[in-house]
């Protein structure tokens, strides 16, 4: 059987940046030859970064994307690739769409092309366009309508794109139909919590489907509010898997497969959902044995590229993470708990350097949330890049003032403290608030001294807040929403305490002083801007109230499947209650991290005037 070399590159692209993402493509191609790859593969939309959004609809960037791909085409030919295919995804046009009321202006298509001998030696479009969650390709892009086929060593590659994988029918059946040996699909699907159970089952079924091995190549990094976690999967064509990426680190995985010979007469014209078969034969030679790539280099690299995303030390260098096939090539699964933080760690350096900044400001209560947040900064940009300001009033308690100073103190950021007390007593000489006003007053101040710290130093502010209290409206508007992202905002209060425990345990164990002080994780919950106050004034107990938001929120159940499921039917409408209202606040708050299926934002779209509440049933 010939026998192809693989070389999947899940790397990071910045949305935007043609140039860059071309400099990256080059590099790791020539990482990929020195490898000795029969055929190179990039991820979905990777030249141009993902996802482009409106800019789909701009002639401009689309032009710009095209001359791109055949610049960086030649560009691999001069460096002497040019006997090397190279699969990448770019944002395309379609010439055959014509205009039409509800189609998106210019026919733009999420493409895939083949780079050979210094040209576009074919390109084909995503075929099935998701329209949910985080997605709206139907906005952006019209539909391929081919079965792409690229003869590589005398074996037959099909070529699909993300969501042909997601969706029954399509590329899947039409590869078994083409009599593919491989099935290649490049991809940004972000990441969600838990989803690399569900990729891996999702990859198994469409290999015997296919009836073919599947390769299943991933981006890696951040775009806004998004991560991508890599975990790129090969399987063979029963399922059994052949080789995984590391998450949350940019990887070369090279695998070795052993393939059928393509068929002289191989089928042509339509097959599945009316998709032509598209065929470009390039060599058909078939190739023999090739050199393995140690298999404890393999495991090294992954688990080196898993530990760095978790606690800042991954910096996205050349190195790739070889696989062999037949050597073990599987990157150790990172615990879910540390799955989760490295997530809020890479979407944070992401957002940061893709920005243009240098440096983040954080508001230190000495609480858990701004721990955390404070934690997972200084992973991201190093702790001499965060900078901490505690900002006490007359209701700050001692130990509060304590914990900041030694969150400091234990993971070296730059800390200093300003009382906010004169500043309060000025507005109420002038004002004379009280209640509600008067603790919103201090929560406000405190917004405005980190921003008026923010535009004389040149940091940006990370808000601190999370899910839950986002969720229920528990926080100040233009006060502790001020920011310009939010690291934590779709991480529900119990998973503050449970992140913060993890990171804890993880320092320990690698013989580091732990960065969270034990005080901040164990104390009652408090906003502490009057005398004794904690959360349970306000909000049920954090595992109460995550729960009957996990339902409403995350999976859209009403509030009869709430009670249903065993809550307290006042509690239930109280709390459902507070969500609806909030909704005008959460629209105001910055952008962050998304980890779950359901975050705030682009997933859960729902309007700030709204009639509509939910009705709790009767008892009995």
């Amino acid at each position: 059987m010939p026998q192809l070399r693989l070389a999947l590159n899940q790397i990071d692209s910045t949305v935007g940046d043609l140039a860059g993402n071309a400099e990256t493509i080059v590099r790791w191609t020539r990482h990929s030859a020195e490898q000795g790859a029969h055929l190179v593969a990039f991820p979905e939309m990777a030249l141009t970064g993902y996802p482009v959004e409106d800019l789909a609809l701009r002639s401009s960037f689309v032009e710009a994307s095209r001359a791109a791909l055949r610049s960086l085409a030649a560009r691999l030919a001069e460096e002497g690739f040019g006997q090397l295919p190279v699969v990448v995804g770019y944002l395309d046009r379609s010439a055959a769409a014509q205009p039409k009321y509800g189609q998106p202006a210019g026919a733009p298509q999420n493409a895939g092309a083949v780079l050979y001998g210094g040209e576009v030696v074919l390109n084909y479009a995503k075929h099935h366009l998701p329209n949910y969650g985080v997605f709206d390709e139907f906005r952006y892009f019209v539909p391929g309508d081919s079965m792409p086929v690229v003869r590589v060593g005398g074996v037959d590659v099909a070529l699909a794109i993300c969501e042909d994988l997601w969706q029954d029918g399509g590329r899947v059946p039409a590869a078994r139909s083409a009599k593919a040996g491989l099935l290649l699909s490049i991809n940004a699907s972000p990441y969600e919590r838990d989803k690399d159970d569900t990729r891996l089952e999702l990859v198994r079924k469409r290999a015997q489907e296919a009836g073919c091995t599947t390769a299943y190549l991933a981006m890696m990094g951040g775009q806004d509010e998004l991560v991508f976690d890599g975990d790129s999967i090969v399987v063979d064509r029963d399922g059994e898997v052949v080789a995984r990426a590391p998450q949350f680190a940019e990887a070369c995985v090279i695998v070795d497969l052993e393939l059928p010979a393509a068929e002289d007469d191989a089928p042509t014209g339509v097959v599945d959902d009316g998709l032509r078969i598209e065929r470009v034969v390039l060599s058909e030679e078939v190739g023999g044995a090739v050199a393995g790539v140690a298999a404890d280099r393999a495991a090294e690299g992954a688990a080196e590229g898993a530990a760095g995303a978790a606690v800042g030390a991954a910096d996205g260098a050349s190195d790739g993470v070889a696989a062999e096939a037949g050597a073990g090539g599987y990157a150790e699964r990172l615990e879910d708990d540390e799955e989760v933080y490295s997530a809020l760690v890479v979407g944070l350096r992401a957002y940061v350097a893709k920005n243009g900044f240098r440096s983040v400001l954080i508001g230190l209560s000495g609480g858990i949330d701004s721990a955390l947040v404070a934690s997972i900064a200084c992973d991201a940009v190093g702790a001499e890049n965060v900078y901490g300001v505690s900002m006490p009033s007359k209701y700050s308690s001692e130990h509060s003032k304590d914990d900041a100073a030694e969150l400091a103190r234990r993971t070296g950021l730059n800390f200093r403290t300003v009382p906010i007390e004169p500043m309060f007593d000025a507005y109420m000489g002038a004002l004379g608030l009280t209640g509600l006003a008067e603790e919103n007053l201090q929560s406000r101040l405190r917004g405005t001294l980190l921003m008026a710290i923010s535009n004389q130093e040149g940091h940006i502010v990370l808000a601190p807040g999370n899910k839950s209290e986002l969720a229920v409206g528990y926080s100040t508007l233009y006060g502790d929403s001020v920011g310009a992202y939010g690291p934590i905002k779709d991480v529900y209060k119990t998973s503050v305490f449970r992140l913060a425990e993890w990171r804890n345990r993880a320092a320990a164990e690698r013989g580091q002083t732990p960065p969270i002080p034990e005080n901040s994780i164990s104390k009652p919950p408090s906003a502490e801007l009057r005398p004794g106050q904690v959360d349970t004034d306000s909000l049920p107990d954090y595992p109460v109230l995550d729960a009957i938001l996990e339902l409403y929120v995350d999976r859209d159940r009403g509030a009869d499947e709430i009670v249903a499921a065993g809550f307290d039917r006042e509690l239930v409408t109280k709390t459902l209650r507070m969500v609806d209202r909030a909704e005008y606040k959460r629209r105001q708050y910055p952008p962050g991290t998304k980890i779950s299926p359901k975050g705030f934002g682009k997933d859960r779209r729902l309007p700030i005037t709204n009639g509509w509440r939910e009705q709790v049933p009767p008892a009995g």
